[in-house]
């Protein structure tokens, strides 16, 4: 199998070949296959993925680092990636999985990507990973950033009305409850207009109005 081509791609040169040609079989082969290498990849990336968020978007909670991890490592976005790499034409597939167009199944193609990311952190450590998963996502990471991902929901949310020309919204700590080391903050957001209210809770006062304007955020985007 060549797969010098797919080496240049990836930006990355194996020592261990076998690991490159493990991580582009198809459990369809055999025993031989792949998921190992993509349960590695998988944990792999997710874990370089959310370090990349957390140092990215100081201002984003938990809750929103979560969702753009989601959309970085969400089948579709690794298949794509998979694509523009060529993973598909190096696949070992067995006969059934050729036939049905496996090399351009977009879970094939996801789970290939992962295993590669697993195999180039067995073969090069994980500095070699780390520098390999900024090449396979940095384009998508960079496009978060240039749509305004890093804006807390109150940020969006003061916007969203100035852009209109509408009153901003207020808000009200309604309840803290819970033992002193253990406090959770109630607030309400209200608007004017258009007339809305929201709550959000949070262990402090500062995350709970986060979450009330993006509660209130959302009843606005279904409005």
């Amino acid at each position: 199998m060549q797969l010098d081509h797919l080496e240049r791609a990836l930006g990355y040169r194996f020592e261990d070949r076998s690991l490159l040609e493990r991580a582009l079989a198809h459990r369809s082969v055999g025993r031989a296959n792949n998921e190992r290498l993509e349960f590695l990849g998988d944990s792999a990336l997710n874990h370089q993925v959310a370090e990349r968020l957390f140092h990215h978007f100081p201002d984003a909670d938990e809750g929103e680092l979560s969702r753009m991890r989601a959309a970085l490592v969400r089948g579709d976005t690794l298949a794509a990636v998979a694509r523009q790499l060529g993973v598909g034409d190096h696949l070992r597939l067995g006969p059934g999985e050729r036939k049905s167009g496996g090399r351009r199944r977009a879970s094939i193609l996801a789970d290939a990507l992962e295993a590669l990311v697993g195999a180039v952190l067995l073969d090069g450590g994980p500095e070699a990973c780390a520098a390999l998963v900024d090449r396979l996502l940095g384009e998508q990471l960079a496009e978060l950033e240039a749509a305004g991902a890093r804006k807390d929901p109150k940020t969006r949310l003061q916007e969203y009305l100035q852009g209109r020309g509408l009153p901003l919204p207020a808000y009200e700590l309604v309840a803290v409850t819970g033992s002193e080391h253990a406090r959770e903050f109630q607030v309400a957001c209200r608007l004017e207009t258009p007339p809305g209210e929201a709550s959000g809770s949070g262990s402090s006062r500062r995350r709970a109005e986060q979450a009330a304007a993006r509660a209130v955020l959302e009843t606005l985007d279904h409005g």
